[in-house]
């Protein structure tokens, strides 16, 4: 006398708790991030750029080295060089030219180092 064992008993798939579950991830992920920028980098293109009565400089921004007004310089020295060459209280135009090969963490790079020199009005060229 055999015994067959009693079939499983199948229970229905309720959604509910799947659906707490991903209400509770949106609520975690919505309060865990943030909506500020951190380190926003102002650009402007060269049309709509400050006109001051000096000529503007020329930055040649490369893959391994940079160059102002064509003479070769490096990250390190160009805030030196920058402020050399502005006039105090004016407003010096620098217009940057980016070789295709350029990176752009090493445009942000640049620019980010470009904030420390006062009064100093950054354009990008196409």
């Amino acid at each position: 006398m055999a015994l067959d064992p009693a079939p499983p008993i199948r229970r229905p798939v309720t959604l509910t708790p799947l659906i707490d579950v991903i209400f509770l991830l949106l609520l975690f992920f919505m309060l865990s991030s943030t909506f500020t920028r951190f380190a926003e980098v102002p650009l402007t293109n060269a049309a709509g750029g400050v006109t001051t009565g000096q000529p503007p400089l020329f930055l040649q921004l490369r893959a391994e080295d940079l160059s102002l007004n064509g003479s070769a310089t490096t990250l390190d020295d160009l805030l030196p060089a920058l402020q050399a060459q502005g006039t105090e209280g004016a407003t010096t135009v620098l217009l940057v030219t980016v070789a295709d090969d350029v990176t752009s963490q090493r445009l942000v790079d640049l620019l980010t180092h470009l904030r420390g020199v006062p009064d100093l009005a950054v354009s990008i060229l196409d």
